[in-house]
């Protein structure tokens, strides 16, 4: 019997035959064809490979951003090879993003991305190397520390709408500028771009298309959305809060009146809704036949808002009525007076949106037509244990845009553990405010206050008199004098600082420098603590030792290692010296342990050397 030649002859099972060999299908005799593995079987080179098919066999190859697992180009995936993923931004990948970019590993691949502080000069957020991109230094990101650069900001924003002709095609461009991240600056310059392109177009000829009017009020909607979704809150709580509250304020009484005016133009009786995420509107518009059988209100969110008209004797003149609810899910905590410490209006602070904030607006010609009774509203809130609550309307200049929660003409009809009811007569920004302890904790913080700035300034007259002692009698100078004089100026500034500067949170970057002399006498202070403990050990021991040198090296440590950690610190995270409350380090990403790693690691040490004093 003669094989093909791709086959073998075998004795299988006691009979002698031609078999295709391995890789080979057919009758062994007059045919082997070659069996495409890579066809017929699935995934025979598993995940992340190419398979490529040979005569009699096949190979695998990985796929670009992946490698075998045993080294080889080509294996076979019998002997357990598979490929892995090659992390291009290790020490041993070959990626150089270039300056100011850091380098994240994914799958098959990498990307690149500018750090904190850059931005990318083709506006890629992610991209590779070699494509033209490259990291620059972002100057917008610091831009709301000063007003010129605020005002150059806004003015550039604008200038960028101006050209457009009509309300709509301005409101679709900031639409889509807010879309994606923003910096601090860009909320001040697109919320006063958004209230030139509503409010101060209201002089342009109104559509007498309805379709148009909706599309108008929907694309306003959206926007104020963007500048509200929870990912933009803390773009807003990196700015100052004055920045922070005036931008705010603004938008809010942007979105009321524009659309309150685009309402009042409908020309029949219109119901009309547009939500988005964070954000819901309820339009009412009505003539004076339909005010009997329209009863404007709003339930979203388990919210509900009612208004009432007062009512009229005589029959109604001729004219339109139109009323706009509001309601905004995320914006509580960027108007929480708890944010201001530096508020003088003391019946303010630590007050604290527990609930979502709601808007009403009428609008009615003869203004005579329809004129406010009362509101009523029920707005769920998270209630916390030993918390008063109140109704409260945000009060507001529509001049300045500065404003505070206030509660005169609204009272708290009905609360649970869930909901709570109010009544007020007049209309504005509603929402549910907490504080703590109500007028007694106010009183008490203003007294700790007092107590606190008294204390430090007691401490501040006997440091000075310390200091003038250590520093003025020759005839006490020693190595113990000399470390108690640098403690006590160490003190004296740190305390002199925060007594004058720890509130001044008004001005980011008086507050960014005040929070790192803070920083840095303080842990002067420390190191000058544990000095005095390595000081005392020695003299316990026995130890003899030259004191020109010591005193350099306790100076060192005094002065010198304080300044490398703010240093190290402030070249991390300079963002996070000086917060919105007080001007100290922020808690945000564990920036505070840069003060409190070292500060327990002096006392640890300090423990240490008392323990094996003591045992001496």
């Amino acid at each position: 019997m003669t094989c093909h030649k791709d086959a073998r002859c075998e004795v299988q099972g006691g009979t002698t035959g031609c078999y295709c060999s391995q890789g080979y299908t057919g009758n062994g005799i007059t045919f082997c064809y070659d069996d495409n593995e890579c066809e017929n079987a699935t995934q025979p080179c598993g995940e992340h490979a190419n398979c490529t098919n040979t005569v009699g066999s096949y190979f695998c190859m990985c796929m670009p951003g992946f490698k075998s697992s045993n080294g080889q180009q080509t294996f076979v995936p019998n002997d357990g090879t598979s490929c892995v993923d090659i992390d291009e931004c290790s020490n041993e990948g070959t990626v150089a993003c270039g300056d100011h970019a850091k380098c994240e590993n994914v799958d098959g691949g990498f990307n690149c991305s500018c750090k904190e502080g850059y931005q990318p000069s083709t506006g890629k957020l992610q991209f590779k190397p070699n494509d033209g991109t490259s990291c620059q230094e972002n100057l917008k990101a610091k831009c709301e520390l000063y007003k010129d650069c605020i005002t150059e900001h806004i003015n550039r924003t604008l200038a960028g709408i101006s050209h457009l002709k009509t309300p709509l095609e301005m409101l679709q461009e900031i639409n889509k500028n807010t879309l994606g991240p923003l910096l601090p600056v860009d909320v001040i310059s697109y919320v006063e771009a958004l209230s030139y392109s509503t409010l101060h177009t209201m002089h342009y000829p109104v559509s007498e298309n309805e379709a148009l009017r909706n599309t108008t009020i929907n694309v306003l909607v959206n926007t104020v959305n963007n500048f509200l979704q929870k990912d933009k809150i803390t773009v807003w709580e990196a700015l100052s809060v004055d920045n922070q509250r005036r931008s705010l304020t603004k938008l809010l009484h942007t979105a009321e009146q524009a659309t309150l005016f685009m309402s009042q133009n409908f020309k029949k009786t219109t119901q009309l809704d547009a939500n988005a995420s964070d954000i819901a509107l309820k339009a009412f518009a009505f003539d004076s036949h339909h005010m009997k059988h329209i009863h404007p209100h709003i339930y979203t969110g388990g919210d509900y808002i009612k208004i009432s008209p007062k009512k009229r004797e005589e029959s109604h003149p001729n004219g339109t009525v139109a009323v706009v609810f509001l309601r905004y899910s995320n914006i509580g905590s960027l108007l929480s007076s708890s944010k201001n410490h530096s508020s003088k209006d003391t019946s303010e602070q630590r007050q604290t949106v527990s609930s979502s904030v709601i808007a009403v607006a009428i609008s009615s010609n003869p203004p005579t037509l329809y004129e406010l009774e009362k509101i009523t509203f029920t707005l769920k809130y998270a209630k916390t244990a030993d918390k008063d609550i109140k109704c409260a309307f945000w009060n507001y200049s529509a001049d300045t845009m500065n404003g505070n929660w206030a509660t005169e003409g609204c009272e708290l009809t009905h609360s649970n553990s869930t909901h709570i009811s109010c009544k007020c007569n007049h209309l504005t920004h509603f929402a549910v405010l907490m504080s703590s302890g109500g007028s007694v904790g106010v009183t008490n913080y203003n007294i700790l206050t007092r107590i606190t700035q008294l204390g430090i300034i007691i401490s501040l007259i006997c440091l000075s008199m310390c200091i003038f002692t250590f520093w003025f009698f020759s005839e006490i100078q020693s190595t113990r004098t000399t470390i108690h004089k640098n403690l006590c100026c160490s003190l004296f500034l740190a305390e002199l600082i925060f007594l004058i500067g720890i509130n001044m949170n008004n001005n980011k970057l008086f507050c960014s420098i005040t929070a790192g002399l803070l920083h840095y006498f303080l842990l002067a202070a420390f190191a000058w603590m544990c000095i005095e403990g390595i000081h005392l050990y020695l003299i316990v021991v026995g130890v003899i030792y030259n004191k020109g040198f010591l005193h350099k090296n306790f100076y060192v440590f005094g002065y010198v290692s304080p300044a490398v950690v703010v240093g190290i610190s402030a070249a991390l995270g300079y963002k996070y010296y000086g917060t919105t409350e007080v001007c100290w380090l922020s808690t945000k990403n564990n920036f505070i342990w840069s003060f409190i790693g070292p500060a327990c690691l002096i006392i640890l040490v300090s423990i240490i050397f008392i323990f094996i004093i003591v045992h001496k």
